[in-house]
């Protein structure tokens, strides 16, 4: 496949910089090709961050240092305990605070002179177009497909590159998407897995440094769009093996047959996370609140506890009496697992809750019926139980 034509630079150069900056920079700006003039490209580019977790915290820091003149963050998150291996613009001081701002300390600290713009909400269909409306390139650091598929098809009508990555447990891949100039995202997964079959980082766990390998992946493109030095990901995707030590790269191309993207659509429903909006007969509920189940436990209603996670989150919280049985196993021997569960209600749960309705569908397929738990063990500590620890 021949390489798509290098792009020009994407910033023009801003005014000359102070003596003070150029001191500062004198280590790159003396690379060959970069001078004086990438510089002024990096200080007046306006770069937006999806995400301030792992990747995030990779790529924050480094597009501070390498001197971009105004950095935005977008995240909804707070900083939890369970974040701190991966997330390491965050510390044990934040932990409660919102990611955007902690985010935003750390890049002040770098450098006083950027301009850092938070936005502590979550990206949506409805707020995307004013979000990115201020920016030149986005770095889509996020954890989850519907946010994605928006930001992808976001950037594609406002003509924006997007440099993504994407991490899961020791490996990643980084890439860059520009529709107009390339192919984009929509080209290489014109279709989102199904739910609950790519377990989330929450779910399946990361290397912590994998996340700083494909974010410094990240921030190097991200500086030679803005500049329009080296060759581009366009077209490319590189793949990393932390356990190998290994890089390897996958080619594709844009699809002639794709459906032009003209509107923001709704990405939970796109990748299948929430059903078809329609009204559900009481007597055929499929989930059940955590207060709800609670009040039944309580009662004394008979219940088996099917617990979909992996032993590892059972080993750090747990509903006792539940039954654990990881979801491969579930999807992979339905009418096996089935065989072995007592008649009483079954009641599924998982982390968050999107696993365990893939086990409620497996089950329901060979005539088993259950319910979920709403929002999983995360909505039972946040409003049944506290003392359990979160992830």
């Amino acid at each position: 496949m021949a390489s798509p034509e290098r792009p020009p630079a994407l910033v023009a150069p801003g005014p000359a910089l102070p003596s003070a900056l150029r001191a500062r920079y004198a280590r790159t700006e003396q690379l060959p090709g970069f001078g004086e003039a990438a510089q002024r490209r990096l200080r007046a580019a306006r770069v937006l961050v999806v995400g301030a977790g792992g990747l995030g915290s990779a790529v924050l820091p480094l597009l501070a240092g390498a001197g971009f003149g105004t950095i935005g963050v977008v995240d909804d998150d707070s900083v939890e305990i369970s974040n701190l291996p991966r997330q390491t613009i965050h510390g044990e001081r934040d932990l409660g605070r919102p990611k955007t701002a902690s985010a935003a300390d750390a890049i002040r600290a770098i450098d006083a002179g950027i301009d850092v713009r938070v936005f502590a909400e979550r990206l949506t269909s409805a707020n995307a177009k004013r979000i990115l409306g201020d920016f030149d390139l986005v770095l889509d650091g996020s954890d989850n497909f519907p946010t994605r598929y928006l930001v992808d098809d976001a950037a594609s009508l406002a003509g924006l590159p997007v440099v993504w990555g994407a991490v899961h447990r020791f490996g990643g891949q980084v890439g860059l998407s520009w529709a107009g100039r390339g192919p984009h995202y929509r080209d290489l997964f014109p279709q989102p897995p199904e739910p609950g079959t790519v377990p989330s980082c929450a779910e399946a766990g990361v290397l912590p440094s994998v996340c700083g390998v494909i974010g410094s992946l990240m921030a190097s493109e991200a500086i030679k769009v803005v500049t329009g030095e080296g060759d581009l990901l366009l077209g490319r995707v590189v793949v990393h093996d932390g356990l190998r030590g290994t890089f390897r790269e996958l080619a594709y191309a844009e699809d002639p047959a794709a459906e032009p993207v003209t509107e923001l659509i709704d990405y939970d429903l796109f990748c299948g996370i929430v059903a078809e909006p329609e009204p559900v007969p009481a007597a055929s509920a499929t989930s059940v609140s955590p207060g709800e189940l609670a009040a039944r436990l309580a009662a004394g209603e008979p219940h088996t506890l099917l617990d979909v996670r992996e032993p590892w989150e059972a080993d750090i919280a747990e509903l006792p009496g539940s039954l654990l049985v990881p979801l491969d196993v579930v999807v992979r021997d339905a009418a096996g697992v089935a065989e072995r569960l007592s008649d009483d209600p079954i009641v599924i749960i998982c982390h968050h809750g999107v696993r365990a309705e893939t086990a409620r569908r497996a089950l329901a397929a060979v005539g088993v019926p259950g319910i979920v738990l709403e929002g999983g063990l995360d909505a039972w500590s946040r409003e049944v139980d506290p003392g359990l620890p979160r992830y």
